[in-house]
């Protein structure tokens, strides 16, 4: 008996109700609205999606000399090994360590809209990590290397003609130093992705879909968040 089951069928499912969501809160008339729902639209996706390791919220990033980073719409962050996530008054506050991704995300991706990705990105890059060695059956490893912090942007929708052409190109390279982007998704027009010092920008249908599978292997590439010193976060009591 054959299966009437179609991958193809199921990915495209996915990027749909992406695209009819973020649709949706386009329609909302306020724009700071308008915002949080966009944000909350990414952060429901990835939670859902994301292997288990992984958490996704919105909020600020902390390291263990008391330095907090701007705002983010999206931090994706260990889930296994963090040791805590603070909440008040709901906003979360997520330890530098444990971040392996921070997005910004909008409604149209604009010059303005990469600029604060970039600066956002360079807030959390800025901060301060540990690693501590791990005790192991043969003894204690080496302390993991710090990963490179993934960075992006995500939108609905492009402000230029064609959406992914030379001019965002030309904006993603504008900094290839700490408020480098890495990864995209313009959900109704294609992805984009660094390939060490370019950009592989692909217009296609169904970008929420590619953005998400190449969201995971860079993802996996990183592996585990370094172990982070409590002791040294306890010093800020």
């Amino acid at each position: 008996m054959t299966s009437d089951w179609s991958l193809p069928v199921l990915f495209a499912d996915f990027h749909d109700k992406i695209e009819r969501e973020l649709a949706t809160a386009r329609k909302l008339g306020h724009p700071t609205e308008k915002g949080d729902a966009s944000e909350q639209v990414w952060n429901d996706v990835l939670n859902h999606y994301l292997p288990r390791r992984y958490e996704s919220r919105k909020g600020f990033v902390v390291d263990s000399k008391g330095a907090f980073s701007q705002q983010i719409d999206v931090i994706i962050h260990d889930r296994q090994y963090s040791p805590f996530v603070f909440s008040f008054k709901g906003t979360d506050v997520v330890p530098a360590e444990s971040v392996y991704a921070v997005f910004e995300a909008k409604q149209e991706l604009t010059a303005d809209h990469i600029r604060y990705a970039r600066e956002k990105a360079a807030s959390v890059r800025r901060l301060h990590r540990t690693s501590l060695s791990a005790e192991t059956i043969e003894g204690p490893s080496r302390p993991k290397p710090l990963h490179h912090i993934l960075a992006g942007i995500l939108t609905l929708g492009a402000g230029w003609t064609p959406p992914l052409g030379h001019t965002l190109n030309g904006h993603l390279r504008q900094d290839m130093a700490e408020g480098v982007i890495d990864l995209g998704c313009v959900a109704n027009a294609g992805w984009f992705t660094r390939r060490d010092d370019d950009f592989e920008v692909t217009s296609i249908d169904k970008a929420a879909t590619r953005f998400l599978l190449e969201l995971i292997a860079q993802l996996q590439a990183i592996g585990t968040a370094p172990m982070l010193d409590v002791r040294a976060y306890s010093g800020m009591i």
